[in-house]
C-alpha cells in the first residue's frame, strides 16, 4: 500500500522513489493527477541527474489545447515496495503520478487539508 497526504493547495502527494541504470537513487513528492494518463513525469534535472536513458518522443494535449513534445526516458520505480520498470516524460513541472501508473490500483482521498491519500493494489 501507499500512502501520502492532502496538501493545503489540494494536492494529493505522495513520495516516490526512482532508480536509475547505476543504482542511483531520487527520493521526491509526486502530485497524484487523474487527468495525466501516463506513468509518471520528472523534471529534466533529475533525470540527468539519474542517467536515464532516453526512449523517444512523446506529445500530449494540454488542458489549454496546446500540444506539447517530450522525452520520454525509462526508469525503474519503487512502487508498492516492487521495483517497477516505467516510461517517465520529462516535463518541466513537479512530479506527477499519472493513471498509467494507478492501474490496477485503488486510490482513496480523504479531500480535506491533511487528508489521508491511499493506494491499495486491487488484488
Amino acid at each position: 500500500m501507499i500512502t501520502g497526504v492532502v496538501t493545503a493547495e489540494r494536492e494529493a502527494v505522495i513520495r516516490i522513489k526512482v532508480q536509475g541504470l547505476g543504482g542511483e537513487e531520487q527520493e521526491a513528492q509526486a502530485v497524484v493527477d487523474t487527468g495525466f494518463t501516463g506513468w509518471l513525469t520528472l523534471p529534466p534535472s533529475v533525470i540527468d541527474t539519474l542517467g536515464l536513458p532516453w526512449l523517444t518522443k512523446g506529445q500530449a494535449l494540454l488542458a489549454n489545447g496546446q500540444l506539447e513534445i517530450f522525452d520520454v526516458y525509462v526508469a525503474t520505480l519503487l512502487w508498492d515496495d516492487q521495483p517497477l520498470r516505467i516510461m517517465v516524460d520529462a516535463v518541466e513541472t513537479e512530479p506527477l503520478v499519472g493513471m498509467s501508473l494507478l492501474f490496477g490500483y485503488n486510490l482513496t482521498i480523504v479531500n480535506l487539508d491533511g487528508g489521508n491519500v491511499t493506494i491499495q493494489r486491487i488484488v
